[in-house]
């Protein structure tokens, strides 16, 4: 069964739903029991043999929880002698049978359904008379991996995430990033370590603070697998929606990892993973989402641990959290000493710019840059994400840079690379072909400055080419003849004092000297102004698309008005033809 057979059938349950759910609510139904089914298939070849070592195992009075999941093949296990087909044969108490087999499951498959509060909907789908009907209509579908792959699965809850979240007015590309994208960015961060990775039974560590469904650490595995068989990829997360994370454990649960490694909560205000380093990590987190409920924690923690804790380089402001994200993320960095990270986050534009010298924003850009941790900026095209059809920048972090990337920074401008999709999907109308994802990755693998058809793709910089100085320039205040208005106390006691409205900024690139170009571009105009120091700042922004600009200079007057004329004397012609 394809994925989008799949997804057409499991929405087809939304047909008993109608009228006692509102369709806000379907997704409270179907995404529990679209996990229980899967778990369901997953445990079936094995339930006859768990069941026996079960008996066994209470006949001479030892503890059977490791056994029965060694008898699964699998993480987990469900000691009930119910599943979803045999509690079908007696429709007058489907309910008690129901909760009786959830109960059934190991610890952490409980929470899983804890999460969903699968167990009200079962209540209120008893009590509508439509449990039976749902639970057979899921009985029918055969899940199980070897009919559904792990990857086929992602995308059907990934669909079925976005389709409701259409239908209920929430917004979709809160939960996950599409699959290009990720495949995009788990070949960046990746592309160099091949030959580290090929070696067998190397071990490495993902993370991602933002894992939605775990659409991003399961491209990453599934990248890691392809490339060599042998190797582990430990993955890691943390997810603040209860559904999203309730799925993504059950899809790390089959998939064999430890699901406690997925935790539950706010990264920002709640690291689930403190004092936790990791060798790759990957994000998409919120664009332009405040940070306003987790303002106290984030704000004591920047005050009182410094740089000791996450935000010792400053914080943005509240109306957007993403660079937070950023902050955290290089935190979890393993030390270049033990080997080092590398990750890769998804971006809007913001923070590339706003902010001026000493903002948080500005300040967040200087640590980075100064810290020589950034390696590269992707510019994806528009339309790329479900939710918003802004520009967005995949930004490439890492703290074991290659020698010749030392000091330098890489922008790729991908923004021409895309087809369109055949079918639009919310915001998102534009897609990355596997050419398309190749192509960037030989850009940033080459480390060269590229053109095509004409204009640049690829260009480096140094750090310090996006750094600068502001000045504060002041002029004297001038009483009614015209005199310098001199100050009479402290240290401004005979020194001309500023007149505010003629005060003004200049942004001096750090490459060049201050006091020389004050004197070169200012008092040739305001021979009487000076640089009040105590006010200069330094400050970082990365104006990505002034440096992929390409002028194109207007036609010739003489054509335009050549063009002009033809029009004119079409119109005229047309006139003399309604008088006629």
């Amino acid at each position: 069964m394809n994925q989008q057979t799949l997804s057409a059938f499991i929405w087809s349950v939304a047909d008993l739903l109608r009228g006692d759910y509102k369709q806000s609510d379907y997704g409270k139904v179907i995404l529990p029991f679209t996990v229980l089914r899967r778990l369901d298939c997953v445990l079936e070849p094995t339930k006859a043999a768990v069941l026996a070592e079960l008996e066994a195992k209470i006949r001479m009075g030892i503890n059977p929880e490791p056994f029965l999941r060694r008898m699964a093949g699998v993480n987990f296990f469900n000691q009930s002698p119910m599943d979803l087909k045999k509690l079908l044969g007696d429709p007058d108490y489907v309910a008690l049978n129901l909760t009786t087999y959830l109960q059934g499951f190991s610890p952490e498959v409980r929470d899983i359904f804890e999460r969903f509060e699968f167990q009200l909907q079962i209540e209120r789908l008893a009590k509508a008379g439509l449990l039976y009907q749902v639970a057979e209509k899921f009985a029918q579908i055969d899940l199980h991996p070897e009919a559904v792959s792990n990857m086929q699965m992602g995308l059907v809850f990934e669909e079925l995430i976005r389709k409701f979240a259409e239908i209920s007015n929430e917004t979709a590309g809160e939960h996950f990033t599409p699959r290009e994208v990720i495949k995009l960015m788990v070949n960046l961060i990746f592309i160099e370590d091949d030959e580290v990775l090929s070696k067998p039974g190397v071990v490495r560590t993902i993370y991602d603070p933002t894992a939605g469904t775990g659409g991003m650490l399961s491209v990453a595995g599934e990248y890691l697998a392809e490339h060599n068989p042998q190797a582990r990829l430990t993955v890691f997360g943390q997810e603040l929606n209860p559904e999203s994370y309730a799925i993504c454990k059950a899809d790390m649960l089959i998939k064999g990892q430890d699901v406690a490694n997925i935790a539950f909560g706010n990264t920002l205000s709640d690291d689930g993973h403190a004092h936790k380093k990791f060798d790759y990590m990957l994000s998409n987190p919120p664009f332009g989402v405040e940070w306003k409920k987790v303002e106290k924690e984030v704000r004591k923690e920047h005050e009182q641990q410094g740089y000791n804790g996450r935000f010792g380089p400053g914080l943005p402001r509240v109306s957007d959290g993403s660079m937070l994200f950023l902050l955290h993320l290089i935190a979890k960095m393993r030390p270049a000493a033990e080997g080092g990270s590398r990750f890769g986050i998804v971006l809007n534009g913001s923070p590339l710019f706003t902010g001026g010298a000493g903002s948080g924003e500005s300040e967040i850009r200087r640590y980075v840059l100064e810290n020589d941790l950034l390696e590269a900026i992707v510019g994806l095209p528009n339309d790329m994400f479900y939710n918003t059809g802004i520009g967005t920048y995949v930004w490439v972090i890492s703290n074991r840079k290659p020698a010749t990337r030392n000091g330098l920074v890489q922008l790729i401008d991908a923004s021409g690379l895309w087809q369109k999709m055949r079918k639009s999907l919310g915001s998102k109308r534009k897609e990355l072909s596997d050419a398309h994802i190749d192509r960037i990755t030989q850009l940033f693998g080459q480390f060269v400055q590229a053109e095509e058809d004409g204009k640049p793709i690829s260009r480096i910089f140094r750090n310090q080419d996006f750094g600068y100085t502001t000045i504060t320039v002041e002029r004297p205040l001038r009483d009614e003849a015209g005199q310098p208005v001199l100050g009479v106390k402290g240290k401004q006691k005979g020194k001309p004092q500023p007149d505010s409205a003629l005060r003004d900024s200049e942004n001096v690139p750090l490459s060049e000297d201050v006091q020389a170009y004050f004197e070169r571009e200012v008092l040739p105009h305001a021979p009487d102004a000076w640089i009040d120091h105590d006010k200069t700042r330094v400050g970082y922004e990365i104006p990505f698309n002034r440096h992929f600009y390409v002028f194109k200079p207007p036609r010739p007057l003489a054509e335009i008005d050549a063009d002009l004329k033809r029009s004119t004397d079409r119109i005229l012609d047309m006139i003399k033809g309604l008088s006629a």
